[in-house]
This record gives structure tokens, sequence and C-alpha cells, in this order.
């Protein structure tokens, strides 16, 4: 019987070890057990990824060197799941040049521990990754029941993890599988990290426009944009929020001005003067010379130069 007013135990956190090699198997479960951790082994990437079906952990310590799948690719694999994405993985192995412990980053891991293991270094790491772990757990929980659009992006524009109201947003307004968005995505996304802020519409349709803000880094070298839905704008300048700078190119541009012409007559470089567009083909959601200038005629926005 439990007593009255008793609180349940705190639950343990738990800890995927994938490894092929038997000896560093039984030295990491006792470690991890000893410090309170449940731990999960598996003795291939295949075996990772089957686990991860049933049982979510609150990180994985993964070799780069295994038969088969290699821990790189196993981890690629890991973060391309939706509902796993967040666990943080931290490789283990003997390779310690920069090129190895750079593939282990951009194959989406958070650490890097060099074989043979010192226990105390790993206990601290992975302490320090699961408590970040759950606290980026918990605030994207709340961003769950906000109902808010949110993408989390890595240092290459990947989505790392996006809201649930994003995922319905994009099947929506792009028609496309979900395997297409991220490239969909990048033209917008690439000038509105160059520029450091700002908005660019996406798609519309039904009489709404969906819109991308850009938000900025949130650590761990990822970034936060916004989707936003709202009704379609009258005038998709006016909504645009270009600068001056952008209207006076995108102004010569649709009087069939060069790029060099148009750097000749506002005093700008050719590169400068791609810029502001590549910029302004972002926010007014378009993607080539012809369809901004269309625009700009369309919305009578050729001032007398």
């Amino acid at each position: 019987m439990v007593a009255t007013g008793m609180t349940a135990a705190p639950q343990k956190l738990v800890v995927q070890v994938v490894d092929d090699a038997p000896d560093t198997l039984g030295f990491l479960v006792d470690a991890l057990e000893a410090a309170g951790y449940g731990v999960l082994v598996a003795r291939s990437g295949e075996a990772a990824l089957q686990g991860l079906e049933w049982v979510i952990p609150d990180a994985i310590l993964l070799d780069a060197l295994m038969p088969g799948l290699d821990g790189f690719e196993t981890c690629r694999r890991i973060k391309a799941l939706p509902e796993r994405a967040h666990v943080p993985v931290i490789f283990m192995t003997a390779l310690s040049e920069t090129a190895h412990i750079v593939a282990g980053f951009e194959a989406g891991g958070v650490d890097y521990v060099v074989k043979p293991v010192k226990i105390d270094e790993v206990l601290a790491r992975l302490g320090t990754h699961v408590r970040n772990a759950r606290v980026s757990r918990l605030a994207r929980e709340a961003v769950d029941l906000g109902g808010l659009g949110v993408l989390l992006l890595d240092h290459q524009d990947r989505l790392a993890w996006r809201s649930p109201r994003v995922a319905e947003w994009l099947q929506r307004f792009s028609a496309r599988p979900a395997e297409q968005w991220p490239a969909w995505l990048a033209p917008q996304l690439a000038p509105l990290r160059a520029a450091g802020g700002g908005s660019a519409l996406l798609a519309t349709t039904g009489g709404e426009e969906l819109r991308l803000q850009w938000i900025g880094a949130s650590g761990m070298a990822e970034a936060m944009a916004l989707l936003q839905v709202r009704p379609q704008a009258a005038s998709r300048l006016r909504e645009a929020e270009l600068t001056p700078r952008e209207v006076e190119v995108l102004s010569w541009l649709a009087k069939g001005k060069t790029n060099r012409d148009i750097g000749d007559i506002l005093g700008l470089s050719p590169r400068t003067v791609n810029k502001h567009l590549e910029h302004a083909y972002a926010k007014l959601g378009v993607e080539t010379r012809a369809s901004a200038a269309a625009l700009m005629t369309r919305e009578g926005a050729l001032p007398d130069n």
C-alpha cells in the first residue's frame, strides 16, 4: 500500500547506447546504471533505429564506426524522424581528426567523445545535453499548445524541428510531400538569414497567405523562423515591407534595366544590386525577374525616375 501524500518517484532518464564492441557496451552500461540512468542497448545502427520505434530515449551515445549502417548515417536517419529528431546524439569514436568531428556535427550530433571514453567526461557531457534537451522539449510543447507555427533550422537551413501547426500549413499551402518542404523553403530562408530579419510571402490559397518571418539564432547552432497565416493582402508590395532601396532597384528592373544599368544609375555595384533583388524576391514571394517586374507593373509601383 502506498502511504497517503507520498509523491511518485521521479522518472528515470533513459540513454540508448549504440556500439558493436561488447567490451565498450559492458563498461558503459555498468557505469550509466550506477549513475542512475536506464540503459537501452543496440549493437548496430539498424537495431538502434528499430528500438527508436518503441522507445524515445533522453539521449543517445552512438559509435561512429560500425559495420553496416555507420554512426553518421544512423544519426542522419534519427534526425529525419520528426518525433525523434530532438534527442541529443553524442558520438563515441577513436577517430579524432577534425574532419571526423565535423562529420559528426553535420550528421546532427551535439557532442563528440574520443575512445577510450572517460566515464566522468561522458557523464558530465550527457547530463548537460539531457538537461538542455528537456528544457527545449518543454518549450516546444508550450509552442504546440499555443498553436504557433515555429520552425527550428540547423546551420544548413534544414528542418531540425517543426511545430504541428507548421506541418498543417505547409501541407495546405504547398501541396507538396513533407520530404520536399526543405527544398521549397530554402530559397526563401537564405536571403532572410543573410539579412538577419524580415519576412517573405510563401504562398496564397483560398484568400489567405502564408508568410515566413525570420526570428534569429536560438542556440546550439540552430535558428528560428515563424510561419503566419493571414488574410491575403490587397497589395503584396505594401505588405512585403520593402526597403526604399529595394523599391528603387525593383522599379528600374521593371523598366527593363540590367543589374549593371541599375548599379550605374543608383551608384551601386552589380553585386549589391543583386543582393537587393534577392531580398526583394524573398519578401515578395517571387523567383524570377519577370515575376517581380510583372508585380511592380500590375500594382502601379513605377515612379517617374
